[in-house]
């Protein structure tokens, strides 16, 4: 049976492609007989806060009901960069953002998501930092500024301020999960070292001992040797 929290998780990849078909689609309206029911900016809106709302309780869930599952951990943070990635790309195309900013951002995260794989391939886990939490919630209230700023033009340059301070606190928390990594890895590696040295020299120990049994075992052969040659000589003389 689909655990809830793992369900939520999947809603949220399955809304992105409806939020950027609301972004994108700027003429798509919901009409309630001859009136604007619902423009695109703000079913957008919707669908994302109702997305971010799915990745607050997910968590709570999981963790409420102990039902943390390998599936959720890694689709939890595919469905989060997802859902950003789709409303900064579609900001770029309708040009709320310029493009170069965006891309400082993904890369942070692609970045973030790779030191973690490393990381954990090596047996690592680097938890999520404050940095890292604070630079999720700027971004949420960033892109939902930009968002209402479709129809409030004069919020675009408080949005836009957020998305600078998006920038700041990614690259910060970039830098955070890099010391972290190195930290992690280098003593790993160092340890992992230490122990293939000290391997390396039990077995040269080991065959040092071997090589001075063989080296007994030969000398005593030689001496056994020996004492049967004169033994068989002092027969021949006696005859």
């Amino acid at each position: 049976m689909t655990k809830l929290p793992n369900l939520l998780t999947l809603v949220r990849i399955f809304l992105v492609p409806l939020l950027v078909a609301a972004l994108v689609q700027q003429d798509f309206r919901i009409f309630w007989g001859n009136r604007v029911l619902v423009a695109n900016d703000f079913f957008a809106l919707a669908v994302f806060l109702a997305a971010a709302l799915t990745d607050l309780l997910d968590g709570y869930l999981a963790r409420r009901w102990k039902q943390v599952t390998t599936v959720g951990t890694l689709l939890d943070p595919i469905a989060d960069k997802l859902l950003v990635a789709a409303a900064l790309i579609s900001f770029v195309q309708i040009r709320l953002l310029p493009g170069w900013l965006v891309v400082l951002i993904i890369s942070r995260e692609f970045a973030v998501s790779g030191l973690r794989s490393i990381a954990a391939a090596e047996g690592y886990t680097i938890k999520a930092s404050e940095l890292g939490k604070s630079k999720m919630m700027l971004q949420v209230l960033g892109i939902t500024l930009i968002m209402l700023s479709i129809r409030w033009p004069a919020l675009h340059t408080y949005a836009i301020f957020t998305m600078w301070a998006v920038v700041i606190f990614a690259l910060a928390s970039a830098i955070e999960y890099f010391v972290r990594f190195w930290k992690k890895v280098d003593t790993g590696i160092k340890l992992r070292r230490r122990n293939e040295l000290l391997a390396l020299e039990r077995q040269k120990q080991h065959l040092q001992r071997i090589e001075r049994k063989e080296e007994r075992l030969v000398k005593k052969g030689k001496r056994a040797a020996a004492a049967t040659a004169a033994e068989r000589h002092e027969a021949s003389i006696r005859r």
